[in-house]
């Protein structure tokens, strides 16, 4: 069973010695400093970082919902212009004379001169087996 004895060491009152344990301290706190720095440094590194990256993926899903609509509005710019041109044509049919008695006719069930009307039944499209 060994007892620990601790020893007494007088230190050496020198210029030398005070001047080394300054420079001890001194780089002690130099090195605290340079993590406080560090640290803060990462920090508004890693904050900075967070917002770049946030703005990028806000605007990719913006980017996105703007292609989606514009593609929307694409389809619906084709379907109008179908319809325009169906209606242009409609508009040169319905300047003629012929097209509108032959419209009124078949409408209205107006009959020209010496013409009988058949009203006929629709037929089924699905027949019975």
């Amino acid at each position: 069973m060994s007892v620990v004895r601790k020893r007494n060491i007088t230190k050496i009152p020198s210029q030398y010695v005070q001047h080394q344990e300054m420079a001890v301290i001194q780089n002690a706190r130099k090195r605290t400093l340079l993590i406080r720095r560090l640290s803060v440094f990462i920090v508004i590194v890693g904050l900075a970082a967070y917002f770049i990256v946030s703005t990028l993926l806000r605007q990719s899903a913006t980017l996105e919902a703007m292609k989606e609509e514009k593609q929307k509005a694409d389809q619906e710019l084709v379907a109008l212009k179908k319809e325009e041109t169906i209606l242009k044509e409609e508009i040169i049919k319905l300047n003629d004379e012929e097209y509108i008695a032959k419209l009124a006719r078949k409408d209205f069930f107006l009959s020209d001169s010496n013409e009988i009307i058949f009203n006929l039944p629709a037929e089924k499209k699905d027949k019975e087996k």
